[in-house]
């Protein structure tokens, strides 16, 4: 069922992101909300856009909505992993314990954070950190040890590592928890008529055509097929589940614990949303 705008209002601006893991949550969306309009972007400058309320929903990672108790949460569609993720490693070239600078991946902000909380639960590590920013190559850095994510992670880059991380199954066999990283977002006060309802049926056709997306996107991203729905289909979860809400209230913590958020302490309810 085609999502409807409010009457008279301008037509509702969602913000999404561009990569792999998000074509299953926006499968057939201009024909489920044929009056809003898409935009593609980076996750980082998706919330950017959205805290400037240049769009009215994005997908946005799940530290800006920590960041943020303005925000609120508008559908269980997400991604998120409940095991190794495949596209968000690290990789060290010396070994965990004695890594003393991390260059990090400009592109998700998450990430950035969950890499950070890992090294300081697990080894008590604080590292140096630059910014390898979007283009630039592992090579484009001397530091110990450098994030990726997205299609440069799935693609283990050139060079000898001493480990390599996968930071989803790093954390999920931490926590025992399922880890997310990015929701759908928007202000509390957004009028987003039944856009919810829209997205999570978007993400619903996506799963049903799991198999057709990775057909179409595979070359795309240097994946065969099979790689392609494995990676989809076993490495990614798109449901936001109640599971899922207790892995981000303890991200949330930790991100308190190790000052990663900007905003006052407040904790963000994420619910049932429906």
């Amino acid at each position: 069922m085609a999502a409807s705008n409010i009457a008279g209002s301008p037509p509702l601006r969602i913000g999404a992101v561009n990569y792999l893991n998000t074509k299953p949550l926006i499968r057939g969306l201009n024909e489920l909300a044929p009056h809003a309009d898409l935009r593609m972007d980076l996750p980082s400058r998706l919330a950017d856009t959205l805290a400037a309320r240049r769009v009215d929903v994005a997908l946005i990672p799940v530290v800006e909505l920590l960041d943020r108790p303005d925000y609120r949460v508008v559908s269980d569609a997400c991604i998120g992993c409940q095991g190794p993720v495949l596209s968000v490693k690290l990789f060290s070239r010396t070994p965990i314990q004695r890594i003393r600078s991390l260059a990090l991946d400009d592109g998700s902000r998450t990430s950035v954070a969950l890499v950070q909380i890992l090294l300081a639960e697990q080894f008590g590590i604080r590292p140096l950190l630059e910014t390898l920013p979007i283009g630039a190559s592992i090579a484009d850095t001397e530091t110990d040890a450098v994030l990726l994510i997205g299609d440069r992670a799935i693609h283990s880059p050139p060079g000898k590592f001493c480990e390599v991380w996968d930071l989803g199954d790093r954390w999920v066999s931490w926590t025992k928890l399922p880890f997310v990283f990015a929701v759908w977002a928007a202000h509390q006060n957004t009028p987003l008529g039944d856009i919810g309802a829209a997205l999570s049926e978007s993400r619903d056709r996506g799963l049903a055509e799991i198999s057709m997306i990775a057909h179409e996107e595979s070359a795309t991203h240097g994946l065969t097929q099979p790689q392609c729905l494995d990676y989809l289909s076993k490495n990614l979860n798109f449901m936001l589940g109640q599971r899922e809400r207790e892995g981000i209230e303890l991200f949330q913590t930790l991100c308190r614990k190790w000052n990663l958020l900007a905003a006052p302490p407040e904790n963000v309810a994420v619910e049932n949303v429906s």
